[in-house]
């Protein structure tokens, strides 16, 4: 996907979140400050909302694979999480005053996954030694072991599992 593509999705769903949010002021006749939006998710997570940070984080290749429908459907799944959590407070992520703003506010279906293709892309792994043998550790697991901020044992023998 060429970049103007690519920059043309995110303002689209720039526009999308402040429709959202046109619409949400308009219903529920209060104003909600706009969030920090970034495109740096990745994964099988197609929309993340931190609700403490007012932020909201979407997943770019799932962005670029489903356009319009990702467009749709997550931004408002996003949006509601925030809401929900500036009219609320803590409650379930996807519980009943969750559901009442995605039906309320975009007449949509409440539903608590997406259902967008997600290409599997195998996790790099690192080898570690135990009495049983050869363990791979995930990266992320590895890049812990490396900055002392964790130890992994093996699930068989115990041992403190120790890089190759």
């Amino acid at each position: 996907m060429s970049n103007s593509s690519l920059e043309a999705l995110f303002e689209q769903t720039l526009h999308q979140v402040e429709l959202c949010y046109q619409q949400a002021e308009q219903v529920l006749q209060r104003s909600f400050p706009r969030p920090e939006i970034s495109f740096k998710l990745s994964g099988r997570s197609a929309g993340m909302a931190h609700l403490h940070l007012n932020k909201l984080r979407f997943n770019q290749q799932m962005l670029q694979e489903n356009g319009c429908d990702f467009i749709n459907e997550v931004v408002p799944h996003e949006i509601c999480h925030l809401l929900c959590h500036q009219l609320y407070g803590r409650v379930k992520p996807h519980g009943k005053e969750w559901q009442s703003l995605m039906w309320n506010l975009y007449q949509q279906q409440p539903k608590t996954t997406h259902s967008f293709d997600v290409v599997y892309r195998p996790q790099q792994t690192v080898d570690y030694q135990c009495g049983c043998g050869v363990v791979q550790l995930t990266i992320r697991r590895h890049n812990k072991v490396v900055r002392n901020l964790a130890s992994y044992r093996c699930k068989n023998c115990l041992q403190t599992l120790t890089s190759l």
